[in-house]
């Protein structure tokens, strides 16, 4: 069998370094080409044949079950639990294990909810199936993997370990990291001490290791990007709609620039990119817009120049303002002729009046 029935999909995680996008929304609710995200994660996983998804949540849970439903217009059968007090990723793997109908020995699907991957979810089933392995984790190559945790293997694909951020390049032994996508056997879930918090990274699979248990691991260099920070968040959305991150989920043709209906554009306004313009909102005359994501209601006015940047929901941008590399939080209003750069993320709500700023801040 070659296919995956049901998967679980960790959307607990509060988003801290995406604020002030996260201060309203869940961090997989965000919209990334026209959509919340976790739409193109679904999409994705009912394409490689799955038709079971629980949701694990915990911030902001309630916005999720009125969104997506029980699941049936995107082909899929959604459940959802929710987290009366954060359990980590192994914890939540566990806590929603009740809610699946696999026997003990079939494969479970679980990924995490803020990772943007080309991942060919069918070729990862299918290594676990003929390896036989009890865990199999998509893993993936960066240039430089000190951000993040290592997982070597022998010439067949079986991890012989799993190690920590390394800090010197003697213990950069692979570059190869866990990916954040997994095939678990049903019942190496249940394993999974309940009712506290476990990291899967740091407890489960090193644990499962230590036991003798068969973890293998496939190495899928496709697409692959962390949507942890706003610059990367941006970056996906843009993908996503240029093609390079593939999904069935974006709402309309790939290409340099996604309109949204009900969106106004003004005929000579320059969207390049990948930019997204969102339901509802508005760009003035002269404005260029490049690889950014205005959101739905936001207002741009005529002028403005816009880079590797996000707008959110009912914010206002004046006329002559120059974005890059900003994040605007839903409701604020920029006045005309600011120029915002770096890495400045603006609050919910804030107003800067006309002209008051020229600086930049990596905060």
């Amino acid at each position: 069998m070659t296919e995956a029935k049901e998967a679980i999909l960790l959307v607990g995680g509060k988003g801290t370094r995406l604020r002030p996008l996260t201060v309203h929304t869940p961090k997989p609710m965000v919209p990334a080409a026209g959509v919340p995200f976790l739409t193109h994660q679904l999409a994705r996983a009912r394409a490689a044949g799955v038709e079971h998804i629980v949701l694990a949540t915990s911030y902001l849970a309630e916005v999720f079950e009125p969104y997506f439903g029980d699941g049936s217009s995107l082909g899929l059968h959604i459940e959802y639990v929710t987290e009366q007090e954060p359990l980590g990723t192994g914890g939540a793997i566990r806590n929603v294990a009740p809610k699946l109908s696999s026997g003990p020995d079939e494969p479970v699907l679980i990924f995490n909810g803020d990772i943007l991957t080309g991942l060919d979810i069918r070729a990862l089933v299918t290594s676990h199936t003929v390896s036989g392995a009890d865990v199999s984790l998509h893993l993936t190559r960066v240039e430089d993997p000190r951000a993040f945790g290592l997982v070597p293997t022998d010439a067949t694909g079986r991890v012989t370990a799993f190690l920590e951020k390394p800090q010197t390049p003697e213990e950069i032994v692979t570059d190869q990291i866990n990916a954040g996508a997994y095939i678990f056997r049903r019942s190496v879930i249940d394993t999974i001490p309940s009712g506290r918090p476990v990291s899967v990274e740091r407890e489960t699979f090193p644990g499962l290791l230590a036991s003798g248990a068969h973890l293998q691991g496939m190495v899928d260099s496709t697409y692959w990007l962390d949507l942890g920070t706003p610059g990367a968040f941006v970056r996906g959305s843009a993908d996503l709609v240029l093609g390079r991150a593939p999904s069935p989920a974006v709402p309309g043709r790939c290409g340099d620039r996604l309109v949204l209906p009900t969106a106004r554009v003004a005929p000579d306004a320059k969207l390049t990119g990948g930019t997204v313009v969102g339901a509802g909102a508005v760009v003035g005359a002269g404005a260029r817009i490049e690889g950014s994501t205005i959101l739905e209601n936001a207002i741009v006015e005529p002028n403005t120049v816009i880079t590797d940047s996000l707008v959110g929901a009912g914010a206002r941008i004046g006329s002559r303002t120059v974005l890059a590399g900003a994040v605007i939080g839903d409701g604020a209003h920029v006045g005309a002729d600011n120029e915002l750069r770096d890495g400045i993320r603006i609050w919910c709500g804030a107003t800067l009046p006309d002209g008051s700023v020229r600086f930049s801040s990596d905060q």
